[in-house]
């Protein structure tokens, strides 16, 4: 079965295209050309010319006559969905306390696709090279927060993700073989935490635990990152694990969210 014979007879095709020129705009492309958007998205010119045009008319991109950018009015889009959530607002308190507490950055993430988005955060100093807020987007398998979430995933999802995913190394540690890594997230599903050292970006290490519903699955991933200077892998589990395990179950509590205590050891 081909792609469009799966599609529903609803599907509005115009509507894919339309988000299809939104998403060409990102950090390393804040300003393109007509051809530019044409080629990212597949289009033809004239095609990518009339969504352009539709969305400077809305108010979403502006043009100076030959670059095209996004405009503040597209944050509407992602702030619809972050409004119809409670749990940022509600986590971001508890995530405050802790990162007072600690002195580490504490972040809320949930699985999109195959990354992880965050959609709360509380920094402390800067570790990495990358500027972290909301909407910040990671490839899942080399974070902890998304290892917590793709540890939460039923096997036959799991099976689909790693024959899709290219596991591209971000740095020398990171794990790029897909039975390894398969390995990595069942011991993440075991012991009910996961701690990734330097497999984002060097210098950095990461333990996540999950927020989960009144049914035991995971709505969402919680973590505290630390350079390595703070000190040895072991040292952040001991460390900054408890804490984070008592801050994930008081915010689960102010959601009325029970949590299954995970095993700490390894």
């Amino acid at each position: 079965m081909t792609e469009t014979q799966s599609r529903s007879p609803e599907f509005v095709q115009s509507l894919e295209r339309g988000l299809a020129v939104i998403r060409v705009f990102d950090a390393e492309h804040p300003e393109l050309t007509l051809s530019d958007v044409a080629r990212a998205a597949d289009l033809t010119r004239a095609a990518a010319r009339r969504f352009l045009l539709t969305l400077v008319e809305l108010g979403y991109v502006r043009s100076d006559g030959r670059l095209f950018a996004l405009r503040p009015r597209i944050l509407e889009l992602g702030y619809a969905y972050l409004s119809s959530l409670n749990l940022p607002e509600v986590a971001l308190p508890h995530l405050e306390s802790l990162v007072a507490q600690v002195h580490e950055s504490c972040s809320v993430s949930v699985l999109d696709g195959d990354e992880v988005v965050y959609i709360a955060r509380v920094p402390t100093h800067r570790i990495m090279t990358v500027a972290i807020s909301v909407g910040t987007r990671f490839p899942a398998y080399a974070t902890s927060m998304g290892r917590v979430l793709l540890a939460a995933q039923p096997e036959q999802w799991l099976d689909g993700y790693l024959g899709r995913t290219e596991l591209r190394p971000m740095t020398r540690r990171t794990i790029t073989d897909p039975e390894r890594l398969r390995s990595t997230l069942h011991r993440v599903r075991s012991q009910g935490f996961a701690l990734v050292d330097q497999e984002l970006e060097e210098g950095l290490r990461s333990i996540a635990v999950p927020i989960q519903r009144p049914d035991g699955s995971v709505a969402a991933a919680m973590n505290l990152s630390a350079h390595v200077s703070r000190g040895s892998s072991e040292s952040i589990r001991r460390e900054l694990l408890p804490a984070l395990l008592d801050t994930a179950k008081v915010l689960q509590q102010d959601l009325r969210v029970p949590v299954r205590s995970p095993n700490r050891t390894r």
